[in-house]
């Protein structure tokens, strides 16, 4: 353990992206883990829930108290929305960071946030203060931040197959279309009859239709990468597997010439866990499985005017405990790449 090692708190680690968090933080180089809470299982051991973390955490799950958790450098919160705001003014008053891995200060309108939620938000005074935490375009405010609002499954996977055609002000952004694919582990461990394995497998349906709550926040990201209001059209689809996320994305481009391999390729050079694909590769959602990489391919059927872009991401780890801990690295001065170099599983 590094000298300088970070005291972290999980609350809410009885869930998906809670034991995702532990998975990497008990092998990061620079941590040690000194709370894990849940309020249903407190006194179980974390190990006896989640066997494969034997011999890497000696805790038990305790009551996510103020006292326990003040104690920490960073708190991450993997529970659901509505649940962190609750604490992080008291946190943030006693010097502590926190990051949220639930929706609560993603959305910096709170009309809007409380429309989508359905509930009044607890602290809408520090949502304007709240980075939002993903670290392709927002390093340098993650880097200072107090409070960090962790991206979306779904978010991450669109926002960064978008970025370079809306910030360079090629695609017409009235009329994006995201058609959006996610294993069923992004629906969580709560008992639900959709997604029991009689119900999910060998089949696939598409959700919120009308309207899905990730909508708003992809919108927000968009439409600050395109400095002016973005149209989205956004489908999401549950599939039959456990983890992954698929975004096929679409827009209109109508400038022949420019090249779009090379566009992405210089916007991501520089970004550890984006990785652009050669011309004529397509990627699988297999491909990124346990691991914290996007990975990109971008085509132009027929050179036409439609665009296609594919970003594949793990929903459990880029789209939520991966990307997080990517924040605390980029927030306490450490390698971003710090606990996050796993090797993808295949098969």
């Amino acid at each position: 353990m590094s000298s300088r090692a970070i005291k972290v708190a999980v609350v809410g680690g009885t869930g998906y992206t809670g034991v995702e968090c532990l998975r990497l933080l008990v092998n990061h180089p620079d941590v040690e883990i000194v709370s894990v809470t849940s309020r249903s299982e407190a006194g179980q051991a974390v190990v006896d829930m989640y066997p494969n973390l034997r011999g890497y955490l000696d805790l038990a799950f305790s009551e996510p108290e103020m006292a326990t958790l003040s104690a920490a450098d960073v708190v991450f919160f993997a529970t659901p929305n509505g649940t962190a705001m609750q604490m992080v003014p008291g946190l943030l008053a006693a010097g502590v960071r926190v990051i949220d891995l639930a929706a609560d200060f993603r959305i910096k309108d709170v009309a809007l946030w409380q429309q989508w939620y359905s509930m009044e938000h607890a602290c809408p005074e520090l949502l304007e203060e709240a980075v939002y935490g993903l670290p392709e375009i927002n390093r340098e405010a993650i880097r200072t931040a107090r409070l960090v609002a962790n991206p979306g499954c779904y978010p991450t996977a669109v926002q960064l197959g978008f970025l370079p055609l809306v910030e360079s002000g090629l695609a017409a952004t009235e009329s994006l279309i995201a058609d959006v694919k996610s294993g069923v582990s992004g629906a969580g461990r709560q008992a639900n009859v959709g997604t029991l394995l009689c119900e999910a497998t060998e089949s696939m349906r598409a959700y919120a239709v009308a309207g899905h709550r990730h909508l708003p926040e992809v919108q927000q990201g968009l439409a600050r990468a395109a400095n002016g209001d973005v149209g989205l059209t956004f489908v999401p689809h549950l599939t039959p597997m456990i983890r992954g996320i698929h975004a096929t994305l679409y827009a209109k481009v109508s400038d022949h010439e420019v090249d779009l391999q090379g566009l992405y390729e210089q916007r991501y050079q520089d970004e550890p866990f984006v990785d652009l694909l050669p011309a004529g590769a397509l990627p699988e959602t297999r491909s990124v499985k346990g691991s914290n990489m996007c990975r990109i391919a971008v085509v132009r059927p027929q050179n036409e005017d439609v665009v296609v872009v594919l970003s594949v991401i793990d929903n459990l780890v880029k789209g939520a405990a991966g990307q997080a801990v990517h924040n605390m690295n980029i927030m306490f001065g450490l390698d971003e790449r710090a606990g996050l170099n796993s090797v993808a599983l295949m098969p």
